[in-house]
């Protein structure tokens, strides 16, 4: 498995999600819109009204064939390499601001 940059990342399809979001980009731009909407009443546990939603983000690297796990028989996620995705994750956002840091 080769590591994709960062722009692979944020172009990564979603499963389907709270955010309707068509891309890790469009997901982390609804979670900022998000954050600066509800500023002293946002939420981290519940962003999008529903808690683990770093899970879609998990399931759409996986999919995607960028980090290991995988599905139980209903589709749900049932186990990821929750670093390497929060590294990829990371790097991701970073990207959206232009910095390689």
């Amino acid at each position: 498995m080769s590591e994709p940059t960062p722009q692979q990342v944020l172009d990564t399809p979603m499963i389907p999600n709270e955010a309707d979001a068509a891309t890790i980009r469009d997901y982390l731009i609804a979670l900022l819109a998000k954050l600066w909407r509800d500023h002293a009443y946002f939420t981290g546990k519940r962003p999008f009204g529903t808690s683990g939603w770093e899970c879609d983000l998990y399931a759409a690297l996986i999919k995607a064939g960028h980090i290991e796990g995988s599905f139980d028989e209903d589709g749900y996620l049932d186990t990821s390499d929750d670093q390497a995705g929060d590294r990829l994750i990371t790097a991701a956002i970073q990207a959206l601001g232009g910095s390689d840091a």
